[in-house]
Order: C-alpha cells, then sequence, then structure tokens
C-alpha cells in the first residue's frame, strides 16, 4: 500500500482534541478525501455535505490558473483511524502524518468537512504544484463528522434545510437558535420518513427534494405547538424537548384524518392545493392544537384519535376551498383557492376563519 507521509503539527485543543496541521498539493487532495453527499440510505440519514455548486467551482478555477493565486483558509478533512500521526519531535507536536492512498471515494481515508468546492476546483484546475493548507482530525464517528460540519458550517449561507436535517443526528452543545430547531427537526425526521407516518416522505428536504410540503412549514407547527399547543402537553419545560413518541402520535391520528377528509387536496404540488402550502399547513396546525384543546378540556384526554379529529374535520369540511372555489373570509372579504400566500396577513386572516368555524360550526 503506497503510503503519502507529510509533516505536520499537532495542536490540542481539549482534554482529547487533536488537530492537525499541514500542506498537501491541490491535486493530492481528491486522492485522500472524498466527498460525503447527503443522502438517504434504507430512510437513515449518510452523509453531511451539500450538492457542489458548479458555478462556484469554475469561479474558484478560474482564480486558480490566474498568475498569482493565494488561498488562505484551511480545507478542513475527516480522517478515519487508518491515518496515524507520528511524532518527531520531543514535545510531540512535529512529526508526520501518514495517510494511505487507496481508490474508490467509499475506501478513501478522509472526507471533506470543510471546502468541498475549492477541493472540487484543485482537482480540475491546470495549478501545477499548488499548495493547499488542510487542518485535520481523526476520528471513526459519522456523528462527530456531522457535529463539525455544522458547526463549521453554520455561520455560512450554508442552505438552512441540510443544517435541519443533519440536527438530529447529532448530540454535540450548538448555539441557543440550532439547539433549540433541534428537537422540532427530530419530529420532522420522524414524519418524513417513519412508513406508518401519513407525510411518509411528503416533506420536501436536502435529502428528498421531490417532497411537497417545505420543511419549514412542517418546523414552524412543531415550533408552535410545542410552545404553546396541543404538542406542549408531552414537553419536558426543563429542556424544551419531551415524549417525542406521543408527539409523533399525536401529529399521525391529526394528519392522517386530514389525509382522509380532504383526499383530493392531500399529497398534491402546492400549486395544486393550498392544504400542502405554507399557508394550509400552518392554519391546519393551529386547527390540531383547537380539537386537540377541545377533548383535552371536556374529556381530560391526553391523546384524541384519528376518527375523533376526523368526526370534527367533516364537520369543517364545506366551508374549505383548499383546490378550487372562492374562501368567504365575510362580508366584501372573497379571496379565490389560490390567491392565499405564505405571507403573515393570509396565514392570520386563514387561521382565524377556521379557528372561529371550528368554535361556531364544531365545539359550540
Amino acid at each position: 500500500m503506497t503510503m503519502l507521509k507529510i509533516p505536520a503539527l499537532k495542536i490540542m485543543q481539549g482534554p482529547n482534541r487533536e488537530l492537525y496541521s499541514f500542506a498537501l498539493k491541490g491535486k493530492d487532495i481528491h486522492s485522500v478525501a472524498a466527498i460525503s453527499r447527503v443522502k438517504r440510505e434504507e430512510n437513515h440519514l449518510a452523509g453531511y455535505q451539500r450538492p457542489e455548486v458548479s458555478s462556484h467551482i469554475n469561479e474558484i478555477k478560474r482564480y486558480l490558473e490566474s498568475e498569482n493565486p493565494m488561498i488562505p483558509n484551511a480545507i478542513v478533512i475527516a480522517f478515519d483511524d487508518r491515518v496515524v500521526f507520528k511524532p518527531l519531535s520531543e514535545d510531540g507536536t512535529f512529526g508526520e502524518i501518514h495517510i494511505p492512498l487507496i481508490d474508490g471515494d467509499n475506501k478513501k481515508p478522509g472526507w471533506v468537512v470543510d471546502g468541498q468546492q475549492r477541493a472540487a476546483a484543485l482537482r480540475e484546475a491546470n495549478c501545477g504544484e499548488f499548495q493547499m493548507p488542510i487542518s485535520a482530525f481523526i476520528t471513526n464517528d459519522t456523528q462527530e463528522q456531522r457535529e463539525q460540519f455544522i458547526l463549521v458550517n453554520s455561520t455560512k449561507p450554508l442552505p438552512k434545510g441540510l443544517i435541519y436535517e443533519l440536527l438530529p443526528f447529532t448530540d454535540t452543545k450548538l448555539a441557543r437558535p440550532l439547539q433549540r430547531k433541534r428537537f422540532p427537526a427530530k419530529l420532522l425526521d420522524e414524519l418524513n420518513y417513519h412508513p406508518d407516518s401519513p407525510m411518509y416522505r411528503m416533506i420536501k428536504t436536502a435529502t428528498n427534494p421531490n417532497g411537497k410540503i417545505k420543511d419549514n412549514s412542517i418546523l414552524k407547527l412543531i415550533e408552535s405547538s410545542l410552545t404553546e399547543g396541543a404538542l406542549y402537553r408531552f414537553r419536558d419545560a426543563n429542556n424544551g424537548e419531551g415524549d417525542i413518541e406521543a408527539m409523533f402520535q399525536l401529529m399521525c391520528n391529526y394528519w392522517s384524518a386530514v389525509s382522509q377528509v380532504f383526499p383530493e387536496a392531500w399529497n398534491v404540488n402546492p400549486k395544486e392545493s393550498r392544504l400542502t402550502h405554507g399557508a394550509g399547513i400552518f392554519s391546519m396546525g393551529h386547527l390540531m392544537d383547537a380539537i386537540f384543546d377541545r377533548y383535552h378540556s371536556e374529556d381530560h384526554e391526553d391523546m384524541v384519535s384519528t376518527e375523533k379529529f376526523k368526526q370534527d374535520l367533516e364537520l369543517l369540511k364545506p366551508y374549505c376551498k383548499w383546490t378550487n372555489g372562492y374562501w368567504d373570509f365575510g362580508t366584501d372579504h372573497k379571496v379565490k383557492w389560490n390567491e392565499l400566500q405564505n405571507i403573515s396577513k393570509d396565514l392570520q386572516t386563514l387561521t382565524n376563519f377556521l379557528l372561529r368555524k371550528y368554535r361556531n360550526e364544531v365545539w359550540r
């Protein structure tokens, strides 16, 4: 086996955190590290990178082929334990990092955590012996690789949907805004990839681009319900999380009822149905909270069945115009079904209308 031996510095950053700093020829990065693009395997998340952006790669490539290029930002690589650091100095901070050269992306010892597009540009560019600074760490733990990917990229213009999809598969302490998103993202993942879910593969995410419902619409629904709605009943006030199995069951019961009462509007592109549109998801989420509150307060039920959700929704069906007709919001206020937009004014108008109809026509 061919072994690449490179002078390197070992940097201690925590009690058990070792970082290695060295330089690689740009053309050699592809030989030692693969791009692990995020994907699904049997409903399990694999990988953690974003898709390559060809326009950005071409810009970097042109710069690398210019007269006097310089890229000071290091590419971050996670290596598995086939890579070893051999100390050569007495204090152990200077030595050589030994990296085996192996063909095939799935067999390479490294994965690019940050710098995917720079690595791709270096691979394609005519840049000779151009040296690239590398920061590397060694771990066999895919979760740790994902955590570092999130921490490195969360301050950059990375697609939020990709970060949200990765959050449930990490345990490290993150910045507060991301920390608050982790539990809702975990429940979203269950809804999207559990075969028993009425939303099975319906939520559009980085690994499920053909989904009908935007992930952010579901996250908003979950966050709102966790704060002051039905899901709050199953919440742990100490950590903001809670009984995810009960929450999943409640969401399944409700959205199964929705899919049965409005079959023509369910699992349909938002352009053809406002039920799967942001406006529909937001307003129906608040309706779920109201129906749950009725049975919880009247019958002291902690779980509402699909049948009970369904019987209440059936009474509201005549007033709902998800795929055709006009919403009758009152005197001189009629809105064509597909004119509702995912903006605050329309969200509040539709939500107030459904809640008012529910109180007056169903829960008297």
